[in-house]
C-alpha cells in the first residue's frame, strides 16, 4: 500500500506536485488547480491540528468508512463531498495568493508531516476519528493523490 510514510511514494507526490502549473485543467470537480493547492495544504494543517473543522463523524465512518477508504485497492472516486470548511469551490479555506507560493508551503508541510520524528501531534481527523501514524500517512498519500490525478499529474 502507497504511503508518504514510504520514502519512494513521498518523494513520487513531491515530483506530481511540482508538474503542477497555473493553468493545470482539472479533469473533475469544481475546484481549480490553485483552489486544489490550497484545499491539500489547508487539510494538512487540520490534521496537524493548525485548523480547526467541526467533527463529521460517527461510529460506522470511524469504522467500516475509514476501513474503506484507507485500505480497499481502489482509487477513491470523483464527486465526495469534502468538509465544509475546506471547500474551496464554496469559498471556504485559506484563499489562493500566488501559485507558486502556495505550491510551495504545500510542499513544505509534506516535508514536515514526512519528518521522522514528527514535530508535532496528530489532530483527529473530522470524518475517521483518531488515526495512527501510519493511517495519517496512508490518507495523507490517498488524498494527495487523488487531488492530483484530479489534474492530471
Amino acid at each position: 500500500m502507497r504511503s508518504l510514510a514510504t520514502p519512494a511514494d513521498a518523494e513520487d507526490i513531491r515530483r506530481r506536485l511540482q508538474a503542477l502549473g497555473p493553468d493545470s485543467v482539472r479533469r473533475w470537480g469544481r475546484m481549480t488547480v490553485h483552489q486544489m493547492v490550497c484545499h491539500l495544504t489547508d487539510s494538512f494543517r487540520v490534521a496537524m491540528g493548525r485548523k480547526a473543522v467541526r467533527p463529521r463523524t460517527s461510529p460506522f465512518h470511524r469504522t467500516v468508512v475509514k476501513w474503506f477508504a484507507l485500505y480497499l485497492p481502489l482509487r477513491w472516486p470523483a464527486g465526495v463531498a469534502t468538509t465544509p470548511e475546506l471547500d474551496q469551490a464554496a469559498g471556504a479555506g485559506t484563499p489562493p495568493r500566488e501559485f507558486a507560493t502556495d505550491v510551495a508551503e504545500l510542499a513544505s508541510l509534506l516535508a514536515l508531516i514526512t519528518t521522522v520524528p514528527r514535530p508535532f501531534e496528530w489532530d483527529r481527523h473530522p470524518v475517521f476519528g483518531r488515526m495512527s501514524d501510519a493511517e495519517w500517512l496512508r490518507w495523507g498519500y490517498l488524498h494527495v493523490d487523488h487531488h492530483l490525478r484530479q489534474f492530471g499529474a
